[in-house]
């Protein structure tokens, strides 16, 4: 993917004007998003009993807006965004390091920062600017010296860092899940794989001193993960609901606004990162199938548009954002069906939540001005 040469700073600089940059844009993906904010809307309409409030309404007016966002952000150059991409992030670093001391508190964690009257988690905006941090590094670095140890110690560093102060928080689900999109975006900007063979040793091996340095609720759930029967009542109750909505739905589901685990507030967090469940009970496994091959259309479009770009930091910045919505998906869908623990991660433009939308659009802004200017 990664093999074809890359232009100069020049290519970038090439004027378009605006009625060019508006065609260029990938309207086919912008409404596909606009699918799932719909599914999204209709099924935290369900989740209120049949009502617009609270979620549902503010739900699609963030998405408008964001939406009004992504097509002011495509009309941007790219260069702005490469610009930009260290100090957002510093800034987001410098968020994350605030967190221990200024951020407000939530059943022992402290993940987000009050501003007023707006409440914003920086870990959500550390996906964004690391994948913004490590194309830029990766668009300066000449090709020949992607594999040297030097210059894969460099964004390692850049992945671990984030990864360090996120843990402080706590919370594994973000730190997690930084380890995984840095380590996408190496191995699509070309590092050798035996460099990820030796970090997956490292990796297993580090196994029981990553265990005795985990919290004792994260342990619990790890544990109730592989026996969820362990603490029907307690730390397996999430998942153990999550997973009789899920069954309960069937092939074909039991109705829009008929779903009782979610009607009877059975389902913890239903509006958030459970809403999937919310879904399988309402749609059945047709509907969870069709909610899988959208995302799965909105992901392969966003890696068609990295494929037709001919500027390295254009297709590892869609890239980057194609793997964020992917790995947002696997694992929340994981997550709900019980096969990998509770870890907080929201279902991307369905689950409400301001930060994880505004993060996952300002990515796609991002991807659809380098698909807009990254081309010849």
């Amino acid at each position: 993917m990664m093999g074809t040469p890359f232009a100069t700073h020049r290519s970038l600089r090439r004027p378009l004007g605006l009625s060019d940059k508006l065609w260029r844009i990938n309207w086919p993906l912008l409404l596909t998003a606009c699918v799932l904010a719909g599914i999204g809307t209709a099924t935290l309409y369900s989740v209120s009993g049949g009502s617009f409030q609270p979620w549902a309404e503010r739900h699609t007016f963030r998405f408008l807006i964001m939406l009004a966002v992504v097509v002011a952000m495509a009309i941007v150059r790219l260069d702005v965004w490469m610009k930009l991409a260290y100090p957002a992030y510093v800034a987001a670093l410098a968020m994350l390091a605030l967190v221990p001391f200024i951020g407000s508190e939530a059943m022992g964690a402290r993940r987000w920062i009050d501003a007023g009257p707006i409440s914003f988690q920086p870990s959500e905006l550390m996906k964004l600017a690391l994948v913004g941090a490590l194309a830029r590094f990766y668009y300066q670095l000449p090709p020949e010296k992607v594999g040297k140890p030097l210059y894969v110690l460099l964004p390692l560093a850049i992945i671990g860092v984030p990864v360090a102060l996120t843990l402080q928080q706590p919370d594994l689900g973000s730190a997690m899940l930084f380890i995984a999109l840095g380590l996408a975006l190496m191995f699509l900007a070309g590092v050798p794989l035996r460099y990820f063979a030796l970090g997956g040793f490292i990796a297993i091996a580090a196994l029981p001193v990553i265990w005795s340095g985990m919290h004792d609720y994260q342990k619990r759930r790890v544990e109730v993960f592989l026996n969820p029967g362990m603490d029907p009542l307690g730390a397996g109750y999430h998942i153990t609901q999550s997973k009789i909505a899920l069954g309960s739905g069937g092939v074909s589901g039991k109705g829009f606004l008929e779903g009782t685990q979610s009607q009877l507030d059975f389902v913890p967090e239903k509006h958030t990162d459970f809403i999937a469940s919310i879904i399988g009970e309402e749609w059945g496994f047709t509907g969870m199938l069709a909610l899988i091959g959208i995302y799965g259309l909105l992901i392969g479009m966003m890696m068609l548009m990295a494929q037709r770009c001919d500027n390295r930091f254009a297709r590892l910045a869609i890239a980057g954002s194609a793997m964020t919505f992917f790995l947002y998906v696997f694992i929340n869908l994981a997550m709900v069906t019980g096969l990998v623990p509770v870890v907080g991660i929201p279902l991307p433009l369905v689950s409400y939540g301001g930060t994880s939308m505004t993060t996952l659009m300002i990515g796609l802004g991002v991807a659809m001005s380098a698909y807009v200017h990254g081309r010849r």
